[in-house]
């Protein structure tokens, strides 16, 4: 007999009524009582809180818990944000939140080869990992809701932004300052991981060749990570027609391109103008310009569209575009002619 079973009969037995009606009681059935039905979940709480949730579970098919696949650290800003998001949805909705969290190529063979997601959740959110057609269809396979975060899947719930239009807006932003062709900072992906930040690279060459500009115009100044800016920096000073903007895929990366280019005694944004990407904390610490996307709205707004498709329901949008915005801060002027 499994346990959530004897645990129910637990109930039963405080409640005084059959393990049939617990069941029923617990699926707000109309074949039983409102008298009956507030004895029985008196009897699950007198229990345990725990008790109630397992007996429940037994009942409806479901568990009472949402899962969320990340990829990278979860001390990662925009992993963070979109956890808090995720978390308070679930909350007051009395859900619990399971992390998976793949760094390597390790981590994700052994995730999709087991799939530890099976039945320990009712929902799957996946945010910011790009998969490929075999690992979307492993988890299809499992019969399991899936919403998307921060990328956009055919025919699939996803809550995102655009970060190519996001990423033109910035662009078009400093060309209007007068800076005449930009130059944009990545981080170079590592091997089997793709990020939206590639969205950003594609709508930054085409708002230059939108514009007229020739593949030469075109600088795209690689890092090795988030806090490499000192390679950046590097590649902006061995240009012989060095651009007077750069824009940066994320908050991360400009701050530590703000940092190398001051400590060659440069200033911002005399010397250079700065924008960033995704508006964290410290941006607004350092006055770093920005595109402000609403992360933790991502969570929040995916977590809503995972409750929905666990209960049965069909979300009144399945695919949700969450806008962007400019954020001015010092990093950024005109230029000086």
């Amino acid at each position: 007999m499994s346990s959530a079973r004897s645990r129910m009969e637990d109930v039963a037995a405080r409640a005084g009524v059959s393990v049939a009606t617990v069941s029923r009681a617990l699926r707000d059935s109309p074949l039983v009582s409102d008298a009956t039905k507030q004895k029985v979940l008196a009897a699950a709480e007198e229990l345990d809180f725990a008790v109630f949730r397992a007996a429940s579970a037994l009942a409806s098919g479901r568990v009472g818990r949402i899962a969320v696949l990340i990829s990278g650290p979860v001390r990662a800003w925009f992993n963070g944000a979109v956890l808090d998001g995720l978390y308070d949805g679930l909350r007051a909705a009395e859900h619990e939140l399971s992390v998976y969290r793949v760094t390597s190529l390790a981590d994700r063979e052994a995730f999709f080869g087991t799939l530890p997601v099976r039945r320990n959740a009712d929902a799957l959110v996946v945010t910011s990992f790009a998969l490929t057609t075999d690992e979307r269809d492993r988890l299809s396979s499992i019969g399991m809701p899936l919403v998307y975060v921060n990328q956009q899947v055919e025919g699939l719930p996803s809550v995102s932004i655009d970060d190519a239009a996001a990423t033109r807006l910035g662009i078009r932003y400093l060309v209007n300052l007068g800076h005449r062709w930009p130059a944009f900072a990545q981080v170079d992906a590592r091997i089997g991981f793709t990020y939206s930040a590639l969205g950003r690279l594609d709508g930054y060459r085409a708002e230059l060749a939108g514009l007229g500009a020739t593949a030469s115009d075109v600088r795209v100044l690689r890092a090795r990570g988030a806090d490499d800016g000192e390679s950046v920096v590097a590649q902006l000073l061995g240009l012989a027609d060095r651009p007077s903007a750069v824009m940066a895929e994320s908050d991360e990366l400009a701050l530590s391109i703000m940092a190398a280019w001051t400590r060659l005694g440069l200033r911002i944004p005399d010397d250079l103008c700065v924008l960033g990407f995704d508006d964290q904390t410290l941006a607004e610490t350092f006055g770093l310009s920005t595109v402000a996307q609403p992360v933790t709205e991502l969570g929040r707004r995916a977590a809503a569209m995972a409750l929905q498709l666990a209960a049965g329901e069909e979300p009144a949008q399945r695919e949700v575009l969450l806008p962007v915005r400019l954020v001015l801060r010092r990093t950024t002027a005109a230029l000086r002619r």
